[in-house]
């Protein structure tokens, strides 16, 4: 069974920073694309930004543009999200996930999914 582990979530005061982890085990997806989604209390989860598998492809959502800059280091079967400049509205539960093709930006395209991580921005 493959396994999704998030780290790094916590509170952090808006303008502030975190970098999120994702870890995969049982199985290595050097081949896979990669993502991170959110889901706020009472909305739909949504695409937050997505990275092909060699990491030389990126998507991010409007929202997160120019603040979120997401990485991987397939030789550690990790996945990594830079957040800054930190938002009330960034607040969410932040899923990583593993998508069974090279490319996928939609949640459609995604299979393996972490238990997500709480990330809480104050104001």
């Amino acid at each position: 069974q493959v396994q999704l582990v998030e780290s790094g979530g916590g509170l952090v005061q808006a303008g502030g920073s975190l970098r999120l982890s994702c870890a995969a085990s049982g199985r290595t997806f050097s081949s896979n694309a990669m993502g991170w989604f959110r889901q706020a209390p009472g909305k739909e989860r949504q695409v937050v930004t997505a990275i092909n598998w060699s990491g030389s492809s990126t998507h991010y959502a409007d929202s997160v543009k120019g603040r979120f800059t997401i990485s991987r280091d397939n030789a550690k079967n990790t996945v990594y999200l830079q957040m800054n400049s930190l938002k009330p509205e960034d607040t969410a539960v932040y899923y990583c996930a593993a998508s069974e093709f090279s490319v996928a930006t939609s949640t459609s395209e995604y299979v393996y999914w972490g238990q997500g991580t709480q990330v809480t921005v104050s104001s």
